[in-house]
């Protein structure tokens, strides 16, 4: 399937979740015309429906989990569990947002008992900061 017990994706990645993954790099490169943005937290389905949370300034691991645990309850008590990405300026290399926010994931996921991931997306890339697994386009089109 791609997704291991610790909530990181591992190769072969499921096509499906590759599917999911173009289209929320498709869409952050469509949408997102500024050249400098704060980060945004998506919880939900790219190109279908996701609730997003605007990092703007320094938050606690505490308070991190906790909007990651809000965004993502509508979902669970319709038995759904959604996909969580962060979309970022730049390329793969990582940045402390990506580590911030894949903690606060990991801790919701605990809290929660599931097993969750965060995927990293920038205007070219999809990535996975705990298990380095990544796609990388020179110019994302539609499908």
């Amino acid at each position: 399937m791609g997704y291991d017990g610790a909530g990181g994706l591992r190769e072969p990645v499921d096509r499906a979740v590759q599917q999911l993954l173009r289209r929320a790099v498709f869409d952050h490169a469509r949408l997102e015309r500024r050249r400098i943005f704060p980060p945004v937290l998506h919880v939900g389905v790219p190109g279908i429906r996701a609730r997003t949370f605007e990092v703007d300034g320094e938050l606690d691991l505490a308070t991190r989990t906790d909007v990651v645990e809000a965004m993502l309850r509508p979902a669970l008590e319709k038995g759904v569990v959604p996909l969580v990405w962060l979309t970022r300026r730049g390329d793969l290399a990582a940045h402390d947002v990506d580590g911030a926010w894949s903690a606060a994931v990991g801790a919701a996921g605990g809290e929660l008992g599931l097993a969750l991931g965060l995927v990293v997306v920038t205007r070219r890339s999809w990535h996975d900061p705990r298990t380095g697994v990544h796609r990388t386009w020179k110019r994302v089109r539609p499908r």
